[in-house]
């Protein structure tokens, strides 16, 4: 009988679902989203975009009233699966960011993080990074996946490149995934194994030292 190339043998235990317990960090706090405390922060923040830049490559938004923002906090496809955090920074004050864990699936130990959207004055900062830092860990080290995967529009440049310098491997395009916003979306894929976890960890921690930052901006580039 002809002998056929196979998997390698997996013994795996169930991963675990996200909970409602903060994501601690030395310079934000991720918390799951609640309507009344973090609503009214990101919606202020989320304006400071006043032409709606953010929101492009967003499935919904951008949101002209505080009104139609809070529905879309509290839509029944936004809670559980996707799990939702809203990102609070020490330094600011305020909540001024939100990203997901999506397309949870614990028997096989995949998950993904999306529906990332960082407010003008979260962006390129050092809670920006160690936002995903935080979601990172806790996925492979407290929920025990063994894939954490990153998906965006293939035309979303600042996407693209976010993913690769957080650490991400490129593996493909998927042509005509999907349809947003009356338009097609072809979808890049990438993906951290929890083999690569190790090396990548250690990237962040160097990069996240308070001494790798003066008057708020970093010597060193974060390097895997």
């Amino acid at each position: 009988m002809k002998k056929y190339k196979i998997g390698f043998p997996v013994k795996f235990k169930k991963a675990k679902y996200p909970t409602k317990k903060k994501l601690v960090g030395k310079y934000c706090v991720l918390e799951p989203v609640n309507v009344k405390k973090h609503a009214k922060d990101l919606y202020e923040n989320f304006s400071i975009d006043k032409e709606g830049i953010d929101w492009i490559y967003m499935p919904t938004g951008p949101y002209k009233s505080f009104s139609s923002f809070k529905k879309y906090l509290i839509t029944e496809k936004l809670s559980g699966n996707p799990f939702f955090y809203s990102i609070y920074s020490k330094k600011l004050k305020t909540y001024c960011g939100l990203a997901s864990y999506l397309r949870i699936t614990p028997e096989v130990g995949t998950i993904e993080v999306g529906w990332i959207t960082y407010a003008k004055n979260l962006q390129k900062t050092v809670e920006a990074t160690e936002a995903m830092y935080l979601m990172m860990k806790n996925a492979f080290e407290i929920l025990g996946y063994r894939r954490y995967e990153w998906k965006c529009d293939s035309l979303n440049k600042r996407s693209n490149k976010a993913a690769l310098r957080l650490g991400f491997k490129f593996e493909g395009v998927f042509r005509q995934a999907t349809i947003y916003k009356k338009r097609n979306r072809d979808t890049s894929w990438y993906a951290i194994i929890d083999k690569d976890w190790n090396k990548i960890k250690k990237g962040y921690q160097t990069f996240l030292k308070p001494s790798n930052f003066k008057n708020s901006k970093q010597i060193k580039k974060l390097k895997f």
